[in-house]
């Protein structure tokens, strides 16, 4: 916690909760770029100034401090530590505190404050450290079929099942490429369509995987992504039986879900979703909620953001993006200002309501607080999407354009170099981007977007500024809940 009573300096990984981020479940691919940002070591000679911090008040005696240039998340400070940090920015209070005999909490205090990046040497910048991605992500379009006719959908959907000969191939050459490619772990997104119209298969394909998984020694998720219209009590308690995560997508309690999530006649499908995620509760499944914004539902958001959180249910804010299937795809996006509208009454039932688990993953579309990273998602590199005829493709959003199939020795190695389309380019690479402080968070946002809507892929999303109006927001979320989490535990 504090190196004395003095000095109150609580990072996150102090509070209460074991997993401080918690694994993204949407549709789109887990980020899979994370970056150690390390600062020089401590040298005499060197002088420590506090870093470009963003630093706002949380209530008495207590204010958030984050350097978005350091990998440590949001620190929280209380009067006394925000002083001793701010004495940094004035040259003769430096020259006394580093020339003078600290005292022992003193000097704790400022030791301290440097580990968590908020001080670092003059003249210093941060080394990136790139880690081995980990984890291969696959998605298993088991089905093209759908009940529903969502109006954001970029599915061009036929009544296509995926053939169980089809099924087992692209599990064979998942876990093919995850070997060859030196990954630790595979995580299958069991989708469509809608998964649940070919349950089935879905149940063959886990037990084949944990087989192949148990063969190559690597480890294995799933997930089942479903629109929560079909589900039944037998698939729900083989979720539960086999450990196997649920996501369902809802956006919004009534008239927000059903101007968008609609069955072929027209019905919205909101009371069938809910009544669907209670029944999964008592059956002991914790479906994580998948929230789509759009012009039509930007002001329900809150919503559903509230029916999450009344049961205790992890959750996702993803943007629109704009697709060749929907009849009129711009009308789908809201105007910033009421994206950020939606989204600031979003935080403002979050914050009446503050769960224990983190949610800098989850909030904002693709940014991801959790750690820092230079890529927004692994499409082109630890990202494979298999359709219904064993076509393999780099994202979801282009499933009809396929680059390899799963018959390719390697078909990672075929993802990645392809040179065609969209390119997941390092966001140092990005204009708009690379001056950016916030640029290790957001990484530029998604590339599949930005390359449709401007045709290039060294550019900053299109949803930049909804991003920089909103991460200081989402911050103060996360510092209100480690301070509550802190106090719990006195």
């Amino acid at each position: 916690m504090s190196p004395s009573n003095q000095f109150l300096i609580l990072s996150r990984d102090e509070s209460s909760e074991v997993a401080p981020v918690v694994d993204s479940n949407c549709a789109c691919a887990d980020t899979n770029s994370n970056l150690v940002l390390t600062q020089m070591a401590r040298q005499p000679d060197r002088h420590l100034f506090k870093a470009a911090t963003h630093t706002q008040r949380l209530g008495q005696d207590r204010h958030l401090a984050f350097n978005p240039l350091g990998d440590n998340g949001p620190v929280i400070l209380n009067d006394a530590a925000l002083a001793l940090l701010n004495c940094f920015t004035q040259t003769d209070q430096v020259d006394i505190l580093q020339a003078g005999v600290l005292d022992s909490n003193l000097q704790a205090a400022v030791d301290r404050l440097h580990a968590l990046n908020l001080l670092e040497l003059v003249g210093s910048q941060p080394r990136l450290q790139r880690g081995d991605t980990q984890t291969l992500i696959a998605w298993l379009h088991t089905t093209n079929a759908c009940n529903l006719t969502c109006t954001y959908c970029y599915v061009d959907k036929s009544d296509d099942p995926m053939e169980e000969a089809t099924g087992y191939a692209a599990v064979d050459a998942i876990f093919r490429s995850a070997v060859s490619n030196g990954f630790k772990a595979v995580k299958l997104k069991y989708a469509g369509g809608e998964a649940t119209l070919n349950f089935a298969l879905v149940m063959k394909l886990h037990a084949y995987a944990l087989e192949k998984a148990q063969e190559t020694g690597l480890g294995l998720k799933e997930v089942v992504l479903s629109n929560g219209v079909a589900l039944t009590r037998p698939m729900l308690d083989f979720l539960r039986d086999e450990k196997i995560t649920l996501m369902i997508s809802i956006d919004g309690i009534g008239d927000g879900h059903d101007a968008q999530r609609i069955f072929a006649n027209g019905r919205g499908s909101s009371h069938i979703v809910k009544r669907s995620i209670d029944r999964a509760l008592t059956h002991g499944v914790s479906p994580h909620i998948s929230i789509t914004v759009t012009a039509n539902n930007a002001d329900e958001v809150a919503a559903a953001v509230g029916f999450a959180l009344e049961r205790n249910l992890l959750f996702n804010l993803n943007f629109y993006r704009e697709n060749d299937t929907t009849l009129d795809p711009a009308s789908l996006r809201a105007q910033d200002e009421r994206l950020i509208a939606g989204i600031r009454q979003a935080f403002a039932i979050i914050e009446e309501n503050l769960p224990e688990h983190s949610l800098l993953a989850s909030l904002i579309d693709r940014a991801n607080f959790g750690s820092p990273h230079e890529t927004v998602c692994g499409a082109g590199d630890s990202y494979l999407v298999v359709d219904q005829n064993g076509s393999i493709s780099r994202c979801q959003m282009e499933i009809e354009r396929s680059v390899t199939d799963i018959f390719a020795t390697d078909p990672l190695t075929e993802i990645r170099l392809h040179t065609g389309g969209f390119q997941n380019t390092s966001v140092e690479e990005k204009s708009g981007c690379r001056e950016c402080d916030w640029r290790y968070w957001c990484a530029g946002g998604c590339p599949s977007l930005t390359y449709r809507a401007t045709g290039r892929n060294d550019v900053k999303s299109p949803y930049c500024n909804v991003y920089k109006n909103l991460y200081p927001e989402l911050l103060r979320l996360e510092g209100l809940r480690i301070i509550r989490a802190a106090e719990q535990e006195i």
